[in-house]
């Protein structure tokens, strides 16, 4: 499908909405853009963290957790060492 779309003066693009709902996008959700080419590639963030998943060994502390929590936790813990905040 193809259709037409207009980049903003502030770099935005309006993804059509037909195109949206048959990407099964959702209001809010993280993506990932990629160039390849020239074109422009959009990837739910959610299904390359599926295609990554056991590829790094999850300390036992987090198991359980969901994705969600597990990165909560995660960036709790970087930020408090880098700048001793939390």
């Amino acid at each position: 499908m193809v259709q037409i779309a207009t980049i903003t003066g502030k770099k935005q693009l309006t993804i059509p909405a037909k195109i949206f709902e048959r990407a099964r996008l959702k209001i809010g959700q993280r993506v990932m853009v990629s160039e390849e080419n020239g074109s422009l590639k959009i990837t739910p963030a959610e299904r390359v963290v599926e295609e990554l998943a056991g590829s790094v060994a999850l300390p036992k502390r987090w198991y359980g957790n969901s994705i969600k929590e597990v990165v909560r936790k995660a960036k709790e813990e970087h930020f408090l060492r880098k700048y001793h905040i939390k």
